[in-house]
C-alpha cells in the first residue's frame, strides 16, 4: 500500500508533512530527508495505537486534482 504524504514548508523555516489516508498523522523536519524519516516513525506510532486495534487506513479509490476557480481566490469585499 502507499499514501499520499503532503509536503509543506513551514513558516519558521524547515518543512512539516501530513499522511492523507492517516487522519491526525503529522510529522515535521528541519530538512526534506530529516521530515521523510519523521514521516516513517509518525506512520509507525499511528498504526501501533494504544488500543491493540489497527485504525482503519482509509485507501482512496480515486485521485484528482482540481482547478481552484480564480473567484474563490479574489479577496472578500
Amino acid at each position: 500500500m502507499e499514501v499520499t504524504v503532503l509536503v509543506y514548508e513551514a513558516e519558521e523555516g524547515g518543512y512539516w508533512a501530513h499522511v492523507a489516508e492517516m487522519p491526525g498523522c503529522f510529522s515535521s523536519g528541519e530538512t526534506l530527508d530529516e521530515l521523510r524519516a519523521n514521516v516513517v516513525e509518525a506512520m509507525e506510532a499511528w498504526l501501533l495505537n494504544d488500543d491493540g486495534e489497527s485504525p482503519a487506513v482509509y485507501e482512496p479509490i480515486a485521485r484528482w486534482q482540481v482547478p481552484v476557480p480564480k473567484s474563490a481566490l479574489q479577496p472578500a469585499g
